[in-house]
Protein backbone atom coordinates (compact mmCIF):
# COMPACT_ATOMS: atom_id res chain seq x y z
CA UNK A 1 0.00 0.00 0.00
CA UNK A 2 1.39 3.39 -0.97
CA UNK A 3 1.86 6.25 1.48
CA UNK A 4 -1.01 8.31 0.02
CA UNK A 5 -3.35 5.31 0.00
CA UNK A 6 -2.59 4.76 3.68
CA UNK A 7 -3.21 8.47 4.37
CA UNK A 8 -6.58 8.22 2.61
CA UNK A 9 -7.71 5.22 4.65
CA UNK A 10 -6.43 6.41 8.04
CA UNK A 11 -6.99 10.18 7.96
CA UNK A 12 -9.02 11.37 4.96
CA UNK A 13 -11.99 9.01 5.41
CA UNK A 14 -12.61 10.03 9.07
CA UNK A 15 -12.22 13.75 8.25
CA UNK A 16 -14.61 13.53 5.28
CA UNK A 17 -17.15 11.55 7.34
CA UNK A 18 -17.04 14.20 10.07
CA UNK A 19 -17.30 17.13 7.62
CA UNK A 20 -20.00 15.79 5.28
CA UNK A 21 -21.83 13.37 7.59
CA UNK A 22 -21.31 10.18 5.59
CA UNK A 23 -22.58 7.12 7.45
CA UNK A 24 -20.47 4.59 5.57
CA UNK A 25 -16.79 4.50 4.53
CA UNK A 26 -17.82 3.50 1.01
CA UNK A 27 -19.88 6.68 0.65
CA UNK A 28 -16.76 8.84 1.11
CA UNK A 29 -15.47 10.21 -2.24
CA UNK A 30 -12.24 8.73 -3.55
CA UNK A 31 -9.94 9.14 -6.51
CA UNK A 32 -11.01 6.76 -9.30
CA UNK A 33 -8.27 7.32 -11.86
CA UNK A 34 -5.69 9.74 -13.15
CA UNK A 35 -5.31 10.35 -16.89
CA UNK A 36 -2.19 12.01 -18.29
CA UNK A 37 -2.71 13.56 -21.76
CA UNK A 38 -0.36 15.05 -24.33
CA UNK A 39 -1.62 16.75 -27.49
CA UNK A 40 0.56 15.86 -30.47
CA UNK A 41 -0.27 18.79 -32.76
CA UNK A 42 3.42 19.73 -33.04
CA UNK A 43 4.21 16.34 -34.61
CA UNK A 44 2.47 17.30 -37.86
CA UNK A 45 5.55 19.30 -38.85
CA UNK A 46 8.15 17.08 -37.14
CA UNK A 47 7.14 13.38 -36.91
CA UNK A 48 10.25 12.49 -34.81
CA UNK A 49 8.67 14.42 -31.93
CA UNK A 50 6.03 11.70 -31.50
CA UNK A 51 8.63 9.14 -30.39
CA UNK A 52 10.10 11.64 -27.93
CA UNK A 53 6.63 12.41 -26.51
CA UNK A 54 5.85 8.68 -26.17
CA UNK A 55 9.13 8.13 -24.29
CA UNK A 56 8.48 11.12 -22.01
CA UNK A 57 4.97 9.94 -21.14
CA UNK A 58 6.29 6.40 -20.62
CA UNK A 59 8.83 7.71 -18.08
CA UNK A 60 6.31 9.96 -16.32
CA UNK A 61 3.50 7.38 -16.04
CA UNK A 62 5.60 4.19 -15.80
CA UNK A 63 3.44 2.56 -18.46
CA UNK A 64 3.10 2.58 -22.23
CA UNK A 65 0.78 5.37 -23.44
CA UNK A 66 -2.14 4.86 -25.81
CA UNK A 67 -2.21 6.77 -29.09
CA UNK A 68 -5.48 8.60 -29.75
CA UNK A 69 -6.33 8.87 -33.43
CA UNK A 70 -8.74 11.00 -35.46
CA UNK A 71 -11.96 9.53 -36.76
CA UNK A 72 -12.48 12.17 -39.47
CA UNK A 73 -10.23 14.23 -41.70
CA UNK A 74 -10.21 18.00 -41.05
CA UNK A 75 -8.62 19.71 -44.03
CA UNK A 76 -8.49 23.14 -42.37
CA UNK A 77 -6.07 21.79 -39.76
CA UNK A 78 -4.19 19.47 -42.12
CA UNK A 79 -5.44 16.39 -40.25
CA UNK A 80 -6.11 13.14 -42.10
CA UNK A 81 -8.31 10.32 -40.88
CA UNK A 82 -6.41 7.94 -38.57
CA UNK A 83 -3.64 10.40 -37.61
CA UNK A 84 -2.29 10.38 -34.04
CA UNK A 85 -3.51 13.58 -32.36
CA UNK A 86 -2.80 12.71 -28.74
CA UNK A 87 -1.28 10.35 -26.21
CA UNK A 88 -2.80 9.25 -22.93
CA UNK A 89 -1.93 7.06 -19.99
CA UNK A 90 -4.57 6.03 -17.44
CA UNK A 91 -3.38 5.23 -13.92
CA UNK A 92 -5.42 3.32 -11.35
CA UNK A 93 -4.97 1.80 -7.87
CA UNK A 94 -1.44 1.76 -6.39
CA UNK A 95 0.25 3.29 -9.45
CA UNK A 96 -2.28 6.14 -9.35
CA UNK A 97 -1.64 6.85 -5.64
CA UNK A 98 2.13 6.73 -6.20
CA UNK A 99 1.78 9.22 -9.07
CA UNK A 100 -0.41 11.59 -7.02
CA UNK A 101 2.08 11.43 -4.14
CA UNK A 102 4.91 12.31 -6.55
CA UNK A 103 2.77 15.06 -8.11
CA UNK A 104 2.10 16.79 -4.79
CA UNK A 105 5.52 16.32 -3.17
CA UNK A 106 7.98 16.45 -6.07
CA UNK A 107 6.42 17.92 -9.23
CA UNK A 108 4.38 20.91 -8.01
CA UNK A 109 7.27 22.35 -5.94
CA UNK A 110 9.41 22.29 -9.11
CA UNK A 111 6.95 24.42 -11.11
CA UNK A 112 8.33 27.90 -11.72
CA UNK A 113 6.51 30.69 -9.79
CA UNK A 114 4.09 28.19 -8.24
CA UNK A 115 1.63 29.78 -5.80
CA UNK A 116 -0.95 26.99 -5.50
CA UNK A 117 -3.54 25.22 -7.63
CA UNK A 118 -6.54 27.25 -8.83
CA UNK A 119 -9.95 26.24 -7.53
CA UNK A 120 -11.49 27.09 -10.92
CA UNK A 121 -9.96 23.96 -12.52
CA UNK A 122 -12.65 21.78 -10.95
CA UNK A 123 -15.51 20.74 -13.17
CA UNK A 124 -19.01 20.67 -11.66
CA UNK A 125 -18.64 17.02 -10.57
CA UNK A 126 -15.54 17.22 -8.35
CA UNK A 127 -12.95 16.22 -10.99
CA UNK A 128 -9.75 18.26 -11.29
CA UNK A 129 -7.46 19.07 -14.22
CA UNK A 130 -3.92 20.43 -13.97
CA UNK A 131 -2.08 21.71 -17.06
CA UNK A 132 1.71 21.87 -17.27
CA UNK A 133 3.48 24.03 -19.86
CA UNK A 134 6.74 22.10 -19.52
CA UNK A 135 7.19 18.37 -19.06
CA UNK A 136 10.59 18.86 -17.42
CA UNK A 137 9.00 19.56 -14.02
CA UNK A 138 8.68 15.78 -13.62
CA UNK A 139 11.76 14.33 -11.87
CA UNK A 140 12.01 11.36 -14.30
CA UNK A 141 12.91 13.71 -17.14
CA UNK A 142 16.31 15.38 -17.02
CA UNK A 143 16.50 18.76 -18.75
CA UNK A 144 19.75 17.88 -20.57
CA UNK A 145 18.09 14.81 -22.18
CA UNK A 146 14.93 16.64 -23.35
CA UNK A 147 15.11 17.72 -26.99
CA UNK A 148 11.97 19.84 -27.12
CA UNK A 149 9.61 21.26 -24.49
CA UNK A 150 5.93 20.31 -24.67
CA UNK A 151 2.99 20.56 -22.32
CA UNK A 152 0.78 17.94 -20.77
CA UNK A 153 -2.39 17.66 -18.75
CA UNK A 154 -3.21 15.62 -15.65
CA UNK A 155 -6.91 14.85 -15.07
CA UNK A 156 -7.90 13.53 -11.64
CA UNK A 157 -11.30 11.81 -11.67
CA UNK A 158 -13.05 11.41 -8.31
CA UNK A 159 -16.34 9.92 -7.11
CA UNK A 160 -17.29 13.26 -5.53
CA UNK A 161 -20.79 14.47 -6.38
CA UNK A 162 -19.89 18.17 -6.41
CA UNK A 163 -16.96 20.59 -6.23
CA UNK A 164 -17.19 21.05 -2.47
CA UNK A 165 -16.56 17.33 -1.86
CA UNK A 166 -13.84 17.19 -4.54
CA UNK A 167 -12.01 20.20 -3.09
CA UNK A 168 -12.13 18.75 0.42
CA UNK A 169 -10.87 15.35 -0.80
CA UNK A 170 -7.89 16.78 -2.67
CA UNK A 171 -7.02 19.23 0.13
CA UNK A 172 -7.00 16.39 2.68
CA UNK A 173 -4.74 14.41 0.31
CA UNK A 174 -2.26 17.31 0.41
CA UNK A 175 -3.01 19.26 -2.77
CA UNK A 176 -2.20 22.97 -2.36
CA UNK A 177 -5.55 24.29 -3.64
CA UNK A 178 -6.20 27.97 -3.01
CA UNK A 179 -9.44 29.89 -3.46
CA UNK A 180 -8.09 33.33 -4.41
CA UNK A 181 -5.69 32.44 -7.15
CA UNK A 182 -3.34 34.66 -9.13
CA UNK A 183 -2.04 33.20 -12.41
CA UNK A 184 0.82 30.72 -12.25
CA UNK A 185 2.94 28.82 -14.77
CA UNK A 186 1.98 25.22 -14.04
Amino acid sequence: MSRLQKLYKEQVIPKMKAEFGYKNNLAVPKVLKVVINIGTGKTLKDPKLLDMMINNLKKISAQVPVKTKTKKAISGFGIKSGMVVGLKATLRKTRMYDFLDKLVNAVLPRVRDFKGLPIKSFDKKGNYTIGFKEQIVFPELHSNEVEKIHGLEVCIQTTAKNNKEGIALLKYLGFPIIANHVTHNA
